[in-house]
């Protein structure tokens, strides 16, 4: 897994030895960053499930200011500090450690990009997206990945696009007017 652009672009990074976490592929990612690219310089970008860390500090490399690694396993938050570390990464980052829907509900600043990429067909995105609204700053987006297509609704936030990359699924949603 790399950094596909920006300051780190090439940088490979710490992964999970196994199939225990599901990184989101290069390709989906850079299509993701292409669309994104004009919401990224200077934002606070919020990367909910942080895996192996890979989307924030794609976030960073492409000028974010700050970008707060959030995930319920610590396994995960010691390979995003590992990566950080290697990368040599220490200033606009915040590492921590809540239960997505926790920190939804307890967060005080908002975020301009909020990415949600829970396991799959565990029910915590779903948890997670009944409560981002508050946590979503005016203009902002919050893209949710997923295996299959998301075809609901969430009170308070519209879908403005969703594409779809092999078996990948994102759903892009802004706040309701």
């Amino acid at each position: 897994m790399r950094i596909v652009g920006g300051e780190f672009r090439g940088r490979t990074l710490v992964e999970f030895s196994g199939e225990e976490v599901r990184p989101t592929a290069d390709k989906v990612r850079e299509s993701l960053f292409n669309i994104l690219q004009f919401k990224i310089y200077g934002c606070r970008f919020l990367d909910l499930f942080a895996g192996t860390g890979a989307m924030g500090i794609e976030a960073l490399s492409r000028g974010a200011s700050e970008v707060v690694f959030n995930d319920f396993s610590k396994k995960s938050l010691q390979i995003v500090k590992k990566n950080l570390e290697k990368l040599k990464i220490e200033k606009g980052v915040k590492v921590v450690n809540f239960d997505a829907s926790r920190f939804l509900t307890t967060n005080k600043e908002p975020f301009d990009v909020i990415f949600i990429d829970p396991p799959y067909k565990s029910g915590l995105g779903l948890d997670a997206l009944n409560v981002v609204k508050d946590s979503l700053a005016d203009g902002g987006v919050v893209v949710y990945e997923e295996e299959e297509e998301f075809l609901g609704s969430v009170d308070g936030l519209v879908v403005t696009d969703k594409r779809k990359y092999g078996r990948v699924h994102l759903t892009f949603f802004k706040k309701e007017e």
